[in-house]
């Protein structure tokens, strides 16, 4: 990165703000040069092909990767003049590394609650009613808390997402992100969790969200941005319906896709050039 003494500061209603951003890894560029803002109420989904970089620019965004050039700040601080781990601890991530760090054994209820230590787990750490109260109530707002004295390797797929969203908002951070919520899903463990995120989403008091996927049709109600990336690059950022289209689909994806949304809800498919489908 460049010289952070002589930066503009960035606005206070940005949670994430990247300016020309690149991330690069032995001599390849994994993502960049992004230019990307994130705001208060925003809710965000990014879309793209395997190995379009989707996953580094999110681990950039929840202060776990550094990037190898541009600005970066996120709620508000700049990469490069603060504690990251500080600024880890105020963002609420789900992911399939956090999951696979959870012992089979362990019960939800202490899993959810010891995420105000940021620790997997309840350890030796003293947690109080306020505490508790707090856990109950991001069960409860994931639609979970008939979870909460099961063990972890009792749980379905579906039910793990949910807890999952529940232990990365009881910190009430400021920013939610979620990396692929719904993989690994059967249909009714897809729906319910589009559901769920969707009501969330529409909470006016839930943080910031950004979401990865890779299909439309998880996208959930309430969700106000789109970004499609392609090999590191954006193809297209802004309002959900200006992204979510046939023609930046097909631009995406390299192939001719036909974008459809009914009730509320984005569906794709390939589309037909005529005639049968010829390998």
């Amino acid at each position: 990165m460049g010289d952070v003494t002589d930066i503009a500061p960035t606005d206070p209603d940005l949670l994430i703000d990247f300016r020309d951003v690149e991330f690069r890894r032995g001599g390849n560029t994994l993502v960049g040069p992004v230019t990307w803002q994130v705001e208060l109420d925003e809710r965000w989904v990014i879309l793209g092909p395997n190995g379009a970089g989707k996953t580094t620019l999110i681990r950039m965004a929840a202060a776990e990767e550094f990037p190898t050039e541009g600005t970066a700040f996120v709620l508000g601080e700049q990469f490069g003049k603060t504690d990251m781990r500080d600024l880890r601890a105020a963002i609420g991530v789900t992911s399939a590394a956090v999951a696979h760090r959870i012992p089979s054994e362990e019960i939800v209820g202490d899993l959810v609650v010891s995420a105000g230590y940021a620790v997997m787990g309840r350890w030796r750490e003293e947690y109080d009613e306020m505490d508790y109260a707090q856990a109950e109530e991001a069960l409860e707002q994931i639609g979970a808390m008939h979870l909460i004295d099961r063990t972890w390797g009792t749980l379905s797929e579906g039910e793990r997402k949910r807890v999952l969203i529940a232990r990365a908002i009881m910190t009430n951070p400021e920013l939610l992100i979620m990396d692929e919520p719904g993989a690994g899903l059967d249909l009714g463990g897809r729906e319910d969790l589009v559901a769920y995120v969707g009501e969330l989403a529409l909470d006016p008091d839930a943080p910031a969200m950004v979401m990865i996927t890779h299909h439309v049709e998880e996208i959930p109600f309430g969700f106000t941005h789109a970004m499609l990336l392609d090999e590191g690059n954006v193809v297209a950022q802004g309002l959900i319906d200006d992204v979510m289209t046939s023609e930046n689909l097909t631009k995406a994806y390299h192939q001719p896709i036909q974008l459809d949304k009914v009730d509320g809800r984005y569906f794709a498919r390939r589309a037909r050039r005529g005639g049968a489908h010829r390998a």
